[in-house]
Formats: C-alpha cells, sequence, structure tokens
C-alpha cells in the first residue's frame, strides 16, 4: 500500500470516536509525514476538500496532524506546498463565521507553522480576508497575533499596515469575545515590536522606529483604557489590562506622561474587582518600567497609593499549588525594585516600621521586600545599611518561623552585599548560628505554620553557602564561629558550624602557614585551645547524632591542630583520618559505642603523649572538669567526658593535681544520675591504670571526710531526700571500686581485693541500726554492688597469676547473688538485678582453682527457675525487651559456665533436669526461652567437648526425645532452636562414638536443610520433617538406649502443645517401622505404655497415632500384640477397644490377627462345670476366660469399617465359630471375679458399657460379624424377629438359630456351602449346645429351595438323618423338624427320598426315649408335610401301622400332639382307597373321638379335627355324612354342635345301625374325660345314637352298662 494511500485509510479512521484511536491515527500521519512530508501534506489537502462535509472534530485531528508534520519539515518544504496547505488552512479557518474554536485554532495553528518560514506568502493570504471597514473573522486576528510572536522579524514590517487597518475596526467590534481578540493583538503586536526594536542589529530593516507605531498603539489606547477597560466582564477587563502593559512602551512619552494619574489609579483599582492579580500586576510593573523609562514625574505623586496598594500582595502568602500566585508575588517584588530604584528612601520610609508590625504576614511579606531591594537594588540601598542593619533588631528576637525564615533570607542577601561587615552584623551572624541550632517541635505545628525543622535546614544551607561561596563572608566568619562552637546551646548548630569552620580555616591556610592560626591577642573571647579541644572530643562520642556531627567536630578538630599545640600535627593528620573512615563505614545501628569510645580515648592518650606537657596536661584536665557541669542534660557525653578526664590524671604526672582533681569530681558530682555515676565510676577506674594508690586513698579519704559527712547530714534535713541521697553516693563509691580492681594493673590490684576494695564494698553496703545489720532496698545500691563484685571476679578470672589467687570470699558473693535473684518477683521483670547477678555469678563460678559452695557444684535450682527467664510475661516496651535480651545473653553465659564445671553426660543431664519442665511449658514465651537457652548449652558443650576415651552417652535417648518433638512447636523459633539441640546432641553422641569433632555426617547435616520448612507453621511440612527427623535418629541412636527413647517420647504424648504430641507420635511410629523389629520382648511393656497414655490423654489425634503404633507393632510381632491385648483386664476398657481396633486397618495383617484369635477360640473349652456349695445344688457352668476374651476382641476388630475385606475373606469361618461360641454359652456365667466388674461398670456413669456376659457378648459379635461381612440384612431380618434374645435363652435357643437360618438361606446364599462344610464337623460335637445349633441350623436350611440350588440338600439331609440316635432328644427332634421341611424347601426331591424320609418319621413316632413325645410331635408334625409329596407306594406299607401309631395321641394331655396325629390323620385318609376296609376300621375307630373333640378346649384342635372329618367322609360310603361334612366342618366356620351332631347320629344309624354299640362304647369312655365340654358331649352322643336308632337294633344296647357310664 502507497503512503497516500495508507494516509487516505487513516483518515476514513477518524470518525472513530475513541480518543485514543484518534490519537493512534494522528501519531501514524505524523510519523507517515516524517519521511514523506510534501506527499502527505498533499494527501490531507485532498482528502479536506474531498470530504467537505466531514465534521470539524475529524478535520481537526487532520489539521494537527498537518501542523506537526510542516513544524517538523518546514525546511524541507517547497513554496508550492506551503501554498497548497496555506489555501487549505485559510479556508478552513474562516469557512465558518461562526467561533468553532478547535477546528479554527487548528487550521491557524497551520498558518503560524507555515508562516516560520513563508511568512509572506501567508500574509498574501490571510490579508486578503482582512479588509478595511469590515470586521474580520476572529482566528484572522489571532493568526496575526501568534505570527507577530513566532516570527518577529518577518512579521513586524506588516505591522504598521495592519494597525492602520485595525484601528478603524476597534469601534466595530461590538461582541465581547471580538474585543478581547482585538486586545490580544494589540498586545503580542506590541511585545513583537518592542522585542524587534531590542536587537535592531539582527533585524532585517534597522531603520524602524519606535515612533513608527506610537500613534496607532495610543489610539488603539484611547479606546481600551477609556471604553472597554470599564467594561463589567471580568475577562474583557484583564485582556485589556494585560495588553496595555506593553503598549504602555510604544506610546509617545508625553502622551504616556500625560496618562499616567489616570492609568496608575485606574490600574490599582482593578485589585479589588479581580482575584487574579497577576495580570495586572504584571501589567503595572510594565507601565512603571515605561514611567522611569521615560523619567516620569508623576510617580512621585502616586508612590503612596502604589506601596499601599502592592505591600499587601506580598504580605498575603502565595500558593504553590496555583502558579499564578508566584508569578503575581514574582511581579509585585519587580514592582517594587522599580520603585525602590526611583524611591529608596521613600520606600525605606514606608518598609522599615513595617517590620514591628504585630501582623505576622506583614513581618513576613516586608522581610521579603527587603531582601528583593537588597539584592536588586544595591547601589541605591548602599548608603543605607546602617540604618538597615539597626532596624533588623527586631526581626532577630522574632519567635515566629515564618519571619524567622524570611530573617535567614534577608541575611543571605546582606552578606552577599557586604553588609555584615558593617558593625552590627555580628549580631546577624548570630541569629543565624541560633537558628541551625533550632530544636524540633515538640507538637506538630498547623497546616499554615512553619516548623523549627524548616527554618534550621535553610538556615545551615544558608550558613554553609555563606562560608564556602561569599569571599567577602571569610574574615567575618573566620574565627568569629568558633565562639558558638563551645557553648552547650549551639549544640545543634555544631555540624554546619564545625564544616563552615572547617572550611574557612582551609581557606586561611591557603592564604598562607600561619593565616589559619587563631589569635587570642586580637580575639579575647575566643575559646581557648583546651575548651575547643574538649568539646569537639566529646561531641564525636556520639558520632551519629545532630547530623553526623562526630566526622565534623574530628575534621574541624583536624584543621585546628596548629592552634591546640604545634606538636599534634604529624599524630592528628595519621589518626583524624582513621576515625572519620571509621564513623563513615558505620550506621548509627552497626556502630559500637564501646569500640568507638576506647577508639577516641586511644586517640586522647597518643594525643596526650604527643603533647608531653605537664603544665599544659594540667591546663587540659581543669578545663574538662570545669566543661562537666556543661553537659548536664547529656549524659552520654557526660558519660565520656569522665572518662577523658580519668585518661588525662593517668597521663598527670602530679600526685597532688591527680587527688586534687579526684576530689573535686566526688564533691561536685551529680550521684542521684545513673550516668554521672557511671562516669565517675569509669573516671576514678581509668585514673587507678596509673594512680592505684592514689585513687584508692581518696575514696577512704573521702568516706572519712567532712565533705562526705557534710554531704550526709545535709541530706537528713529533707527527710524524703536522705537515705535515697546516701545510698546513691554509697552506689557510687561501691561501684568506683569496681571499676579500680578491672582496670588497674592485676599484679598490683589482686592483694587489695579482699583487704581493702571488698571490705569497703560491703561496710557502705550493709547499714547497722543499733548494732545490726540490716540490708538494703535501694534498687541502685544492689545494682551497683553486683556489678562491682562482676567486676572484681572478672579482674581475678583475667589476672595473669589467677591460678595463685585464692579467693576466700567467693562462696559468700554467690550466696550474695543468690539471694538477690530468689528475692525478685516471679511475675515481672522491672530491674536488671536478674540478669546483673546472673553476669556476676558467670565470673564467680567460672572454673578455677578456688572452691564454689556446695549448692552449686550442681546447677542451682535459683539459677534456672523463675529467675529473669522462664515466667515473665511476653512483650512490653522497648527497654523491657531489651533488659530482657540482656537478661537471656547473661542467663546462657551462667549456664554455660556451670555446664563447663561438669562437662560430661551427668552434668548434661543435671541441667536439663531443671530446664525440662519449661521447655514442655504451656506457655509459648516459656518454652522460646527454655529451647533458646538449651540450642544455646549444647552447642557450647559440643565446641568444649574433648573426648579422650570412647564412653556411652547413656542419656542421648532422653534428650532428643525431649527436643524432637519441639520441631513442631506451635512458635517459629521454638522448631528452629529444637532441630538445632537434636543436631548437637547426635553430633555429641558421634564424639562419644570416637569420630573427630570436625566430623561431617550426611545425615545429620540433612537436619539443616530440614529448618528451612520449620519457618512457616504448615503441619504437613512438620510432620514430615518429624518424620525425616526419626528416621536420621533411628539410624544413630544406638540399640540399648532405643527403648528408653521410646519411653521418653511416649511421655511427649501428654505435651500440652498438641502439635508436639503429635510429633512424638510421628517419631514413636517412624521410629518402630525402621528399628521395631528387634524390640518382640519389649512389646508388652509398650502396649502397656500406649494403654497407660491413652488413659491419661484424651484426644483423638492421640488416639490415632496409639493406634497407628499398635498397628505397626503388630505387623512386626502379631502374636505378642495379641496375647498382650487378650491379657488386658476384662470387660475391656474403651482404650483396649481402641487398640484392638487399630488392628483393623490393613486387610492382610487384619486376616491374620482374626485366624489367630479364632484360634484362641476354639482352642480352649467353653466353660467348665462349677459344682455347687450346697448339697442338691445343681452345677453351674462358668465361661473360660480365654475364649471370652477372644470374643470382645473379634467384636472390637469387627466393628471397625476397615475390617470389611478380612471379614469378607474368612466369613465362614468367623461365622461358624461365632455361631457355635454362641451355642457354648447358653446359660453360661461370668467367673465371680468378672461378675464383680461386670456389676461396677454398669453401674458406672457414661455411656452404657458393652456386655461382658458371655452370650451377649457373643450375640453382639456374631451380628457385628454379619454387619461388617455385608450381610446387613441377615442382622436387621434376625433383629426384627427378636431372634437375637430367643439364642440367649436356653429353652429357646433353637428357636433363634432357625430365624438366623432363615435369614442366612434368604439372603447370604453364596456364603452357605462354606459355613455348611465347616459345620457339619460340629454334628458329632462333644457338647450338646453345639449339636443343638447345629442341627437346627441345617433344619431351617431345608426349609429353602437354596440347598437345592446350591446342590446341598443330599449332604444335610444324610448328616441330619445319621443324627436320629442322638442322645440329645432335642437334637432327634430337630432332625425330624429338618427332614419335614424338605417338603417345603423342595418339595420335588420329596419322591426320590420319600421312603427314606418316612422311614425316619415312622422311627419318631416310635422313638423310646421320647418322654414328652416331642420327637414323636415333630414326626407327626413333618411327616403331615411330606405326605403332600411322597409316592403312594411308599406310604401304603405304612399307612396302617401309622395309624394304629397316633391313634393314642388323639386324647393326649398335650394340645400340640392332639393336633398334630388328628391332623396327620386326615392326611392318612387320602390314601385309604388301597385299604378302604382296613382304613375305614381306622376310621370307625376314631369317628367318636374327632366327633367329641370337635368340643376341644383348643382351636387347633378343633380345626384338626373338623379337617380330619372331611378328609375321612370320603372314606365312610355315605353321601350323607360326607355332605355334611364339607359343608357344616369348613374351616372358620361356626359350628352348632347339638344340631350338628344330632344329623351325624341320624346317617350313622342310617347307614350303619350294627355300629351303635361299638360307637356307644366309645363314647362311655369319654364320660371321664378331663375336658368338661367332651364330657358333656358323650351322653348327648349317645342319646342322639340311640334316638335315632331303629328298633330292630335297640337291643344292642346295654342299659345297664350306660345307666353306670362304664
Amino acid at each position: 500500500c502507497s503512503r497516500p494511500g495508507l494516509a487516505t485509510t487513516l483518515m476514513d479512521a477518524t470518525t472513530d470516536k475513541d480518543p485514543l484511536v484518534q490519537e493512534q491515527i494522528y501519531n501514524a500521519l505524523c510519523y507517515l509525514g516524517e519521511s514523506e512530508p510534501e506527499e502527505i501534506l498533499h494527501s490531507c489537502d485532498e482528502y479536506l476538500r474531498q470530504h467537505d462535509k466531514l465534521a470539524y472534530p475529524h478535520r481537526v485531528i487532520i489539521l494537527k496532524a498537518m501542523e506537526t508534520v510542516v513544524k517538523n519539515n518546514i525546511a524541507l518544504l517547497d513554496k508550492s506546498t506551503a501554498k497548497v496547505v496555506i489555501f487549505l488552512a485559510s479556508n478552513e479557518m474562516t469557512k465558518s463565521k461562526e467561533v468553532i474554536r478547535d477546528w479554527q485554532q487548528a487550521a491557524s495553528s497551520v498558518l503560524v507553522a507555515v508562516g516560520q518560514r513563508f511568512i509572506n506568502k501567508v500574509m498574501e493570504e490571510v490579508l486578503t480576508k482582512f479588509q478595511p471597514g469590515i470586521l474580520p473573522h476572529y482566528f484572522v486576528l489571532q493568526t496575526f497575533a501568534n505570527l507577530s510572536v513566532s516570527n518577529v522579524f518577518g512579521m513586524v514590517p506588516f505591522l504598521n499596515s495592519i494597525l492602520g487597518t485595525m484601528l478603524p475596526m476597534l469601534g466595530m467590534a461590538k461582541q465581547d469575545h471580538m474585543k478581547s481578540v482585538f486586545c490580544y493583538a494589540l498586545q503580542h503586536f506590541s511585545e513583537s515590536i518592542q522585542e524587534y526594536l531590542a536587537n535592531l542589529d539582527k533585524a532585517p530593516d534597522p531603520t524602524v522606529r519606535k515612533d513608527t507605531f506610537s500613534n496607532e498603539i495610543f489610539s488603539a489606547y484611547e479606546v481600551l483604557f477609556n471604553s472597554w477597560l470599564q467594561h463589567r466582564e471580568a475577562k474583557l477587563r484583564l485582556a485589556v489590562v494585560e495588553a496595555i502593559g506593553p503598549m504602555s512602551h510604544l506610546m509617545p512619552g508625553e502622551k504616556l506622561e500625560e496618562q499616567l494619574p489616570k492609568l496608575i489609579p485606574g490600574i490599582l483599582a482593578l485589585y479589588k474587582k479581580h482575584t487574579e492579580a497577576f495580570y495586572i500586576s504584571k501589567s503595572l510593573c510594565q507601565i512603571l518600567e515605561a514611567s522611569v523609562n521615560i523619567g516620569s514625574r508623576s510617580l512621585d505623586v502616586q508612590l503612596d497609593s502604589l506601596l499601599g496598594t502592592l505591600h499587601p500582595q506580598i504580605c498575603a502568602p502565595a500558593d504553590p499549588s496555583v502558579p499564578l500566585t508566584v508569578k503575581n508575588h514574582t511581579e509585585v517584588l519587580r514592582c517594587f525594585t522599580v520603585l525602590a530604584c526611583s524611591f529608596p528612601d521613600r520606600v525605606l520610609a514606608f518598609l522599615l516600621p513595617k517590620l514591628e508590625s504585630s501582623n505576622e504576614r506583614t513581618r513576613v511579606g516586608t522581610l521579603l521586600i527587603m531582601r528583593q531591594i537588597i539584592n536588586s537594588a544595591p547601589s541605591q540601598m548602599e548608603i543605607k545599611k546602617p540604618f538597615i542593619l539597626s532596624s533588623m533588631k527586631l526581626p532577630l528576637q522574632d519567635s515566629n518561623n515564618k519571619v524567622k525564615r524570611a530573617v535567614v533570607q534577608v541575611v543571605s542577601a546582606m552578606a552577599h552585599h557586604g553588609y555584615l561587615e558593617q558593625p552590627g552584623g555580628e549580631a546577624m551572624v548570630e541569629f543565624l548560628v541560633r537558628q541551625c541550632a533550632l530544636a524540633s517541635d515538640l507538637q506538630p505545628p498547623d497546616a499554615e505554620d512553619l516548623t523549627s525543622d524548616s527554618v534550621q535546614s535553610i538556615s545551615i544551607n544558608t550558613l554553609f553557602l555563606l562560608s564556602t561561596t561569599v569571599d567577602r563572608m571569610n574574615n567575618v566568619l573566620w574565627p568569629y564561629l568558633l565562639e558558638f562552637v563551645t557553648p552547650i546551646q549551639f549544640t545543634n548548630a555544631l555540624t554546619p558550624l564545625c564544616r563552615s569552620l572547617m572550611y574557612l580555616a582551609m581557606k586561611k591556610e591557603e592564604e598562607g602557614e600561619n593565616a589559619s592560626l587563631i589569635r587570642y591577642d586580637v580575639n579575647a573571647n575566643l575559646p581557648s585551645p583546651y575548651a575547643l579541644t574538649t568539646r569537639l572530643l566529646v561531641v564525636s562520642s556520639q558520632p551519629h547524632a545532630g547530623a553526623c556531627r562526630g566526622v565534623a567536630a574530628l575534621r574541624l578538630l583536624h584543621v585546628l591542630h596548629g592552634s591546640v599545640h604545634p606538636s599534634l600535627a604529624p599524630l592528628w593528620s595519621k589518626r583524624v583520618p582513621l576515625l572519620v573512615e571509621h564513623i563513615e563505614e558505620n550506621t548509627e545501628q552497626s556502630l559500637s559505642q564501646k569500640e568507638w569510645e576506647e577508639k577516641l580515648l586511644l586517640f586522647l592518650q597518643e594525643t596526650l603523649a604527643a603533647v608531653a606537657d605537664s603544665a599544659w596536661i594540667g591546663h587540659f584536665v581543669m578545663e574538662m572538669c570545669r566543661q562537666l557541669s556543661s553537659y548536664n542534660g547529656f549524659p552520654m557525653e557526660k558519660n565520656f567526658l569522665y572518662k577523658c578526664i580519668g585518661t588525662t590524671l593517668g597521663a598527670c604526672s602530679s600526685k597532688d593535681l591527680v587527688q586534687k582533681q579526684l576530689q573535686e569530681l566526688l564533691e561536685t558530682a551529680r550521684y542521684h544520675e545513673e550516668a554521672e555515676r557511671e562516669g565517675l565510676a569509669s573516671c576514678f577506674g581509668i585514673c587507678a591504670i596509673n594512680h592505684l594508690e592514689e585513687t584508692l586513698a581518696k575514696l577512704e579519704e573521702f568516706v572519712r571526710s567532712d565533705v562526705f559527712k557534710k554531704s550526709v547530714g545535709l541530706f537528713s534535713i529533707f527527710k524524703d531526700r536522705s537515705d535515697n541521697e546516701v545510698e546513691k553516693i554509697k552506689s557510687t563509691l561501691i561501684l568506683c571500686y569496681g571499676y579500680v580492681a578491672i582496670y588497674a594493673p592485676k599484679e598490683l590490684v589482686l592483694s587489695r581485693i579482699e583487704a581493702d576494695i571488698l571490705k569497703n564494698i560491703f561496710q557502705y553496703f550493709n547499714t547497722k541500726v543499733l548494732g545490726i545489720k540490716v540490708e538494703t532496698k535501694d534498687l541502685t545500691l544492689k545494682l551497683c554492688l553486683i556489678r562491682s563484685i562482676c567486676m572484681i571476679s572478672q579482674a581475678i578470672c583475667n589476672g595473669g597469676k589467677c591460678g595463685d589467687f585464692s579467693f576466700s570470699r567467693k562462696a559468700e558473693l554467690v550466696a550474695q547473688m543468690v539471694e538477690f535473684m530468689k528475692a525478685e518477683p516471679q511475675d515481672t521483670m522491672r530491674t536488671p538485678i536478674r540478669q546483673r547477678a546472673m553476669i556476676t555469678c558467670t565470673y564467680l563460678v567460672y572454673p578455677s582453682s578456688a572452691p564454689i559452695p556446695a549448692g552449686m557444684t550442681e546447677p542451682d535450682p535459683s539459677l534456672l527457675h523463675p529467675v529473669g527467664l522462664m515466667v515473665l510475661p511476653h512483650g512490653g516496651c522497648v527497654n523491657r525487651a531489651v533488659l530482657y535480651g540482656d537478661t537471656m545473653s547473661a542467663l546462657k553465659d551462667l549456664l554455660k559456665s556451670l555446664l563447663q564445671r561438669n562437662l560430661t553426660p551427668h552434668g548434661l543431664q543435671d541441667m536439663f533436669a531443671h530446664l525440662g519442665p519449661w521447655i514442655k511449658s504451656s506457655k509459648d514465651h516459656e518454652r522460646q526461652r527454655a529451647v533458646e537457652v538449651s540450642a544455646a548449652l549444647l552447642d557450647f558443650y559440643l565446641s568444649k567437648l574433648n573426648v579422650s576415651t570412647v564412653i556411652p552417652f547413656y542419656n542421648l535417648s532422653v534428650l532428643v526425645a525431649l527436643f524432637s518433638p519441639r520441631c513442631s512447636d506451635a512458635v517459629a523459633s521454638v522448631r528452629l532452636h529444637a532441630v538445632d539441640c537434636v543436631y548437637c546432641l547426635l553430633y555429641i553422641q558421634l564424639c562419644y562414638e570416637g569420630f573427630a569433632r570436625d566430623h561431617r555426617d550426611e545425615m545429620v547435616e540433612g537436619l539443616k536443610v530440614l529448618k528451612k520448612g520449620l519457618e512457616e507453621p504448615d503441619f504437613t511440612v512438620l510432620f514430615h520433617t518429624c518424620n525425616n527427623m526419626a528416621m536420621v535418629v533411628g539410624k544413630r541412636v544406638p540399640p540399648d538406649q532405643l527403648m528408653s527413647l521410646l519411653l521418653a517420647l511416649f511421655e511427649g504424648l501428654v505435651d500440652p502443645d498438641r502439635n508436639c504430641s503429635r510429633a512424638a507420635t510421628v517419631m514413636i511410629n517412624s521410629l518402630l517401622k525402621e528399628r521395631g523389629a528387634v524390640l518382640q520382648e519389649k512389646v508388652p511393656d509398650i502396649m502397656s505404655i500406649i494403654h497407660s497414655k491413652l488413659e491419661e490423654v484424651d484426644e483423638e489425634h492421640i488416639r490415632k497415632a496409639a493406634q497407628q503404633t499398635v498397628y505397626i507393632l503388630a505387623s512386626q510381632h502379631k502374636s505378642v500384640v495379641v496375647s498382650s491385648l487378650l491379657g488386658s483386664a476384662l470387660p475391656f476398657d474403651s482404650h483396649t477397644c481402641t487398640m484392638w481396633r487399630s488392628l483393623a486397618t490393613e486387610p492382610t495383617l487384619t486376616s491374620e490377627i482374626l485366624e489367630q484369635l479364632l484360634e484362641k477360640v476354639n482352642r480352649d473349652v467353653p466353660y467348665k462345670e462349677s459344682k455347687g456349695f450346697l448339697l442338691g445344688s445343681s452345677s453351674e457352668r462358668i465361661a473360660t476366660p480365654l475364649p471370652l476374651a477372644a470374643t470382645c476382641a473379634l467384636y472390637e476388630i469387627m466393628s471397625a469399617p476397615e475390617a470389611g475385606p478380612a471379614v469378607l475373606g474368612l466369613y465362614a469361618p468367623l461365622f461358624v465359630t461365632l455361631l457355635l461360641r454362641l451355642s457354648c454359652t447358653v446359660g453360661v456365667q461370668l467367673p465371680k471375679n468378672l461378675q464383680s466388674r461386670e456389676r461396677r461398670s454398669s453401674s458406672s456413669q457414661g455411656p452404657a458399657p458393652r456386655s461382658l456376659h458371655p452370650c451377649s457378648s457373643a450375640v453382639q459379635t456374631l451380628k457385628a460379624m454379619l454387619v461388617r461381612g455385608g450381610s446387613e440384612e441377615v442382622a436387621r431380618a434376625v433383629d426384627s424377629a427378636g431372634a437375637w434374645d430367643l439364642m440367649a435363652s436356653p429353652e429357646r435357643h433353637h428357636e433363634g438359630i432357625t430365624v438366623l437360618a432363615g435369614a442366612m438361606a434368604r439372603h447370604a446364599g453364596p456364603r452357605l456351602p462354606l459355613i455348611v462344610k465347616n459345620l457339619i464337623p460340629t454334628l458329632s460335637s462333644v457338647f450338646d449346645s453345639q449339636r443343638i445349633t447345629t442341627t437346627a441350623f441345617f433344619a431351617e436350611l431345608l426349609n429353602s429351595n437354596v440347598v437345592n440350588d446350591l446342590l446341598l440338600l443330599e449332604t444335610v439331609m444324610d448328616n441330619m438323618t445319621g443324627r436320629q440316635k442322638d442322645p440329645c432328644t432335642l437334637v432327634r427332634m430337630l432332625v425330624l423338624r429338618g427332614l419335614g421341611n424338605v417338603a417345603s424347601g423342595s418339595p420335588d426331591k420329596v419322591r426320590k427320598h420319600g421312603a427314606k424320609l418316612l422311614a425316619s418319621m415312622v422311627n419318631g413316632m416310635d422313638d423310646k426315649d421320647d418322654p414328652h413325645n416331642l420327637v414323636a410331635l415333630e414326626a407327626m408334625s413333618s411327616l403331615s408335610k411330606l405326605l403332600d409329596h411322597v409316592e403312594e407306594r411308599d406310604i401304603q406299607s405304612m399307612l396302617l401301622h401309622i395309624a394304629i401309631r397316633i391313634r393314642p395321641f388323639f386324647d393326649s394331655e398335650q394340645p400340640e400332639l392332639r393336633h398334630s396325629s388328628i391332623v396327620l390323620f386326615g392326611h392318612l385318609s387320602r390314601f385309604s382307597h388301597s385299604h378302604c376296609e382296613v382304613f375305614f376300621e381306622q376310621i370307625l375307630n376314631g369317628l367318636v373321638t374327632l366327633l367329641l373333640h370337635l368340643q376341644d378346649p383348643s382351636p387347633e384342635v378343633v380345626n384338626a379335627c373338623k379337617f380330619a372329618l372331611r378328609m375321612c367322609g370320603p372314606s365312610m360310603g355315605c353321601e350323607g355324612l360326607r355332605d355334611m361334612f364339607l359343608n357344616h366342618l369348613r374351616e372358620g366356620r361356626s359350628l352348632h354342635y347339638g344340631e350338628f351332631i344330632n344329623n351325624v347320629c341320624k346317617h350313622l344309624m342310617q347307614s350303619y345301625p350294627e355300629m351303635l354299640n361299638r360307637l356307644i362304647l366309645t363314647n362311655l369312655f369319654y364320660f371321664k374325660s378331663n375336658w368338661v365340654d367332651i364330657r358333656a358331649a358323650a351322653p348327648m352322643f349317645i342319646g342322639f345314637l340311640v334316638l335315632h336308632v331303629d328298633e330292630d337294633h335297640c337291643q344292642q344296647v346295654d342299659l345297664d352298662q350306660l345307666i353306670s357310664g362304664e
């Protein structure tokens, strides 16, 4: 695509309304224009002409692009392109008569851009639209104006004609915007003409003069000022004012002079009408400059009003956020410059009184103007300098910060113009220094106020500039500024002072070798060299204070070396740069104050040695002492000054001077200030290095002196002060002795320690009241005593002949320190007594030849207990935190000292016996501190360990167990320190095993890597860390300590921090996985511990972890774990149950455990017979414990859902064993000892415990097994039938088993083959109960077709048939029931086995050992069921035998027997047709019985009789009887017995009259029946028989027999 085509495409897109898109189009056009400007400009021209209707916002984008292309490529354009662009822009600008600013402004800008080079072409085009007498287009005028500014030399030649054409148009302009554009044009024309005239030497026409334009400009002025300026529109008035300013320079001089009386008041009046004063001030300044230029005389008259109007403009503060207000200030100050140059006296007379105004703004504004005129009117102000300086006295005393800043600015201006060299200039310098010393505001100022820091900052910069850049100030400031170095009130100004003085001194050195030397003969007020040296040295002690004053002070001191002492140049030239370098290399935080002070004191010591002048040193030390009082309120500096005094006194050769100065120090010290006490004591100590005797003598002498006694007496006047002040003096003296001991030469001081120093110390410390020693309660005195003893102990330890020194009072001192610590409150840390006492004990117990008190041979609990360590509250203020940190460091050092006395495993064990409770504390801060201390101690132990022979580290396991769980502590620092502890312990072990101390073990080193993951409390990471640590520990702990490690870790389960108790469990389980295989003998002990811990801690995570532990042990030692758990007391408590359930987690292991338990259940007899004590009492069965425990264990394991797979795998063995276990426990009792336990557990509070009763536990276990084995429906079916209770009943046990077998057949058929296989051997069991259970189970299985489906029928039947001769009646009965159940379970198989089944039934009915006929009853019931399915031939041979055998049961006392026999008889009648006569005889034999038993008390028997009679009816050969039996004896139909018997007798006598006597005899038998209704029915029966018999047969009746009823 070509560039024009691309440009066209871009211009088409200008219609997009998105500003970002428009901006991108503009940029793209400009970019194209850079490479082919003319091509793109032509494309734009063509596009705009062709798209005449394109809306102006889119035209603007193209025009702006054209302007940019023209501007950037103006030199490349040819005339033809310029003409095209000019013509287009001109048309675009004037196409609309209305002002459409954006569009027309864009077109105008194109013309202005082209006019930079083609001004004539542009003017040629635009002038065609500027015709006389016709009001031009707004933008034609604006284009002229902008052209005049952008191309002055090209445009000015056109201005005369333009002005000529334009002036008549002014009257034609009616609209405000046209008037404004005329003003705009006149303003820019005037500015352009002025620039042209100012640069005539470069102008194309140098003959142009101001007069050329004056008359036209004045004519325009008259319209503007007289007419338009009065307009009510503010914008127009401002446009007029802006134009009049530059126009005033072009007006004829006489006309301007003539106009000034009206012009200036007119302009000034506008200030009241306009808030934007900048344009007015700018115009006014131009008018004033024009007036001065013509030498106007009218200004004198206007001056007062000018000053009165302009001054408030300056007093109103400029707002930096509003640029025009700042510009306005600048223009007003220019006005004052113009006026001050012309009227200096009157301006000063106006301004200076205003410096005394009460109004802050007035004073500030006036000072700003003063600075302006000092700077801008120097020649006019030269003779006014004294007057101006004297008028500054009040401002110098002003306390207002804004005024101060303004004064500083005035001082700066004065300095540049020689004011400060005048008398009174020193006051200005002092003012400046005072501002440099300003302190920060205590309270934040108001928003409008200025801060002291701001004033100070301005002043510091000003002083530095004056010192370094204003050469005329050198003699003013040097050496005058030195006067401000020593006064304490100028401390804050020291840094800028020292810097300025250093530069000034360096300038002086450049003038000549001695020029920088201070001449005290002409500068009497200057501080002495001793004062300067002291001051600069002392302030250097705090090098980073006051904007790093240390560097500035040392550098100044360096340049002053010649004035201090001529011998110092070589030393200071070498030492000072090194000191400065040390400061600059350190920050305030990193700089060690102690080290820095030592460097400075060494520098002082070397300086004194270099001077080597006793007189000079004497003057120097006296000056130091003089300055002491100056530093009251500056404790750090004063403390250092004391050290300097001590150092200087040490260099003094005059003993008298030393004693005199020490006496003076003791007399003048402010004892109530801690820094003062410290400083004085340091001074004495340092002095004692060279003057030990004098120092000790002065201390003793002072106590005996009148001065000490007077001070005590003076204090006693003030009762509230006396004791306190005396204690402070004593404290200081005690401290002095301590410092003397630590500083003095050891060979001299050791002999004086007990004889002099300690004796005096305790003399001051102990007060006697009535001869009794009273211990002070003063904290300061205690602390000073402790510190002093500490320093004495250090002195002894550090002494070269320490081994030869016998410290007899050591035990007494240790005891005293311990007492101090014990006396401290245990709930807070307010004082550093603990810390100091610990440090002291550290040096006292430091290994040496001297003995230590008996109580300190082991770590004293008072040193390790709440002594400032564990129980103190966490947090607090910064000071409290520092105190705590110091105390911790002191404790660590003390414990290290104690440990070093016995650097053996025993010593380590003793130490941690005390620290252990804190390490396990429930409070975070206590654990944090204890573990931190432990880490430090173990690291120390390792670093000091030197093993010469391999010995056992016997307590490694205990200590590892103490720290390893802390690796998951809730507190991050505890976790990290705990890893360090384990790390050190393992390396200590390696050392004891014979490895070198620098040996690095890869596994142990891995512990350090674990620390990174412990910083964030992610539980997963924490426990992973514990696991890894356990692996390392497991590899490194000796085998003989493994068990003790585990035991100690088990103790960690009760840790108050749950994370740590979890960690202990992780460690235990990891160790057991790693090394548990070797612990078989210890398994019972471990199991016992687990149980006790579960009792101790009731936490879910502990429970789960314990289960995991048991599982791990079981996976390694199954039998031992099972035996151990089986040995637990019955009933199992909840914790033992938890442990059993843990064995259900892994199917393979669970299966093995279950098999073991099944073996335990089956191996032992289920019960033992126990004879009663009383004669005749029956024996009872007592459960044996092992099967009972194993049954309970099976329940617990199978109650866990995880046991499911294992139970499924062992379904049949479990079911059979538990079923038989259940059968053997029916009626079995618990042993006596367990009965009492069972009663206690059932009466205890809490959830109801599981029954321990043998049968109940067996039932529950079997139920659990069914549920876990996926047979929930079986369990539910048995439950809903109440069969679980039946199974527990000795009488109805077999009924419950029947329900169970039925449910199994329905819901668990596939399980039956294995169950049957496992149960068959039990049919021969020695236990009746087991044979009963098995037979009952099989009997019910035969009731279901499932045995047939599973091909079990023959197996079960054969095995059942084999038990027909079983000695147990119930078994024989259940066998017959089962065989009978074949009829309902597998009816199609009855025919096949009919003969066998029938034989079994007949045998059952013939059972001789059946006193209650249970077997016969079952045989009859079963036979009834079988008869529907057997072959007729099978029954025929037995029919008569069965009928005769069952006949006696018709009248049995047992309704069941009557019912079964009668029903069976009814069924037998179906087979009677083959033996009709034989069976008919049996029917007749039983007919009376059946008819009479229709009145049987048992409804079931009645129904049986009805059934039998209905069945027998067809075989009697009597239609009437058959129909009657069928109709009247239907089941459920009520029977009118009398009527029925009447009709029956009628049919009988009609059909069988010969049977009369037989029937009567049978009835007579029932006259003695036990049943009333039957006894009543028998006579009625006889009566009806006799009634209906024919006379022919009446003789059959034996009346006598009938009457007798026999």
